[in-house]
């Protein structure tokens, strides 16, 4: 009787430990970091898939002066032709409104370097004696030759944060990017170039979440 007892329990034993396994451990809490993570993603998500609604952009005033100006009109250009978008010069029409700030600057750089080697070098020996006597034996040389160099240089850069702002005021996407100037392309326009560029590849991640 004993041995039946004691059977019964490591059955009833083990198979209390199959039905833990088969229901799986309860998940550990996120942390607080983990948490923010998780619900920046979401978030980022929300705005990637916001992506695919928008057909007509409006490109806003930038703030940053009359280099703003400028550079607004680079990005509409760049985003035209990207073929994404239809960029539209009304407002009240726009899926979504672009804004931000910009910045291109034009300035002169200057560099002012000076090397130079200078070496100065005395001898002298002298001796009195008691009848007044004197002899002495004096020498002296020097060395030197220095140069200096004044360079300016003329700097181009260019900078833009903008963010995209769906009809409700919400954004959905925003990016940051500078240059110093492209090969063919001066600095504003590569600015714009690289803002349409990322643009356009979360819009192709977008389309790719969404199958």
């Amino acid at each position: 009787m004993r041995v039946l007892w004691c059977l019964w329990v490591c059955v009833s034993a083990a198979g209390a430990a199959e039905s833990v396994r088969a229901a799986g451990a309860a998940p550990a809490p996120l942390s607080l970091e983990a948490q923010r993570i998780v619900q920046q993603r979401e978030v980022e998500f929300e705005g990637l898939v916001q992506l695919l609604g928008v057909r007509r952009i409006y490109v806003d005033k930038l703030t940053g002066g009359a280099t703003a100006d400028q550079m607004r009109d680079l990005l509409m250009a760049s985003l035209r032709e990207s073929r994404l978008f239809v960029i539209t010069e009304n407002p009240d029409r726009a899926d979504a409104i672009l804004r931000g700030a910009a910045e291109d600057l034009i300035y002169n750089e200057h560099h002012q370097s000076s090397d130079g080697i200078d070496a100065r070098a005395s001898f002298n020996v002298g001796r009195r004696t008691a009848n007044i006597r004197a002899s002495g034996l004096g020498a002296a040389a020097g060395v030197g030759e220095r140069e200096s160099m004044n360079v300016t240089e003329r700097r181009h850069e260019a900078m833009a944060a903008v963010r995209l702002v769906n009809r409700d005021g919400d954004v959905i996407w925003a990016t940051t990017q500078e240059s110093k100037g492209a090969k063919f392309r001066g600095a504003g326009a590569d600015v714009a170039e690289k803002i349409t560029r990322r643009l356009a590849e979360d819009y192709e991640r977008a389309r790719r979440l969404k199958r």
